[in-house]
């Protein structure tokens, strides 16, 4: 079954982004409405995620060429509403928030970019998962959704500083459902500076998401804000 999101043009779909007040989510939002995409931004509290979209919205205008559309309500909603849904809650509430979501969610493409992360004295390390990776995580729980991984290696403080106008680096995708897959490499491409990389099926999650460990060491070591470009590409 071909999805909504998958058969029609990238830059026509309403971007949903669960978790859309913390700082990957946000960045996410205000990049993409910066380039005209409609966004959908989601928290478990509506007025909050309604307040983070007006700021968002906002920011996004001071840079875009133009008309600007976010939104905020509750990840309910949001779910329902969007054509394509961006995951970008804590790794903690993963699975519990999805889980109350696969009804809104059936039929539509689902982007994860949850990374699961811990610290400790050493530093950033990977969390175990039982599924495997979030990702695959999320395509248990959501059946009836094309499920793909994306947008893990962004760093949010660069996404959200639109003095930068364009990001440096590529968006590794990965997916089982090659249309699913496809839309999410376009949507990556609308972000100047950025491409999407097909990197390989779901089962092949688990080393993507690990990697943000190996940039966030990267970049404290460095004091930078490091991603990942593809190169022979």
């Amino acid at each position: 079954m071909t999805t909504a999101a998958e058969s029609r043009p990238v830059e026509d779909l309403v971007v949903g982004v669960l978790g859309g007040t913390g700082p990957q989510g946000r960045g996410l939002a205000v990049r993409l409405a910066a380039v005209g995409q409609r966004v959908l931004l989601g928290s478990r509290d509506a007025d909050r995620a309604r307040e983070v979209a007006e700021e968002v919205a906002t920011r996004a205008a001071t840079v875009s060429g133009g008309e600007v559309s976010v939104q905020g309500g509750s990840n309910l909603d949001v779910a329902g509403a969007a054509d394509l849904v961006v995951v970008a809650v804590p790794y903690a509430g993963h699975a519990a928030t999805l889980a109350e979501l696969a009804r809104p969610l059936a039929g539509k493409v689902v982007v994860d970019c949850v990374v699961p992360m811990g610290f400790d004295e050493l530093g950033a390390y990977v969390l175990d998962v039982e599924e495997g990776s979030v990702t695959q995580q999320a395509a248990a729980l959501l059946p009836d959704s094309d499920v793909v991984g994306a947008f893990h290696h962004l760093s949010a403080r660069l996404l959200e500083d639109l003095s930068q106008p364009t990001i440096d680096g590529d968006v590794m995708v990965v997916g089982d459902v090659r249309a699913a897959t496809d839309t999410v490499q376009a949507l990556a491409g609308r972000l100047p500076g950025m491409r999407g990389i097909y990197a390989g099926r779901l089962r092949n999650a688990r080393q993507v998401e690990a990697l943000t460990i190996n940039l966030v060491s990267v970049n404290r070591r460095y004091k930078a804000h490091a991603g990942i470009r593809v190169t022979d590409v």
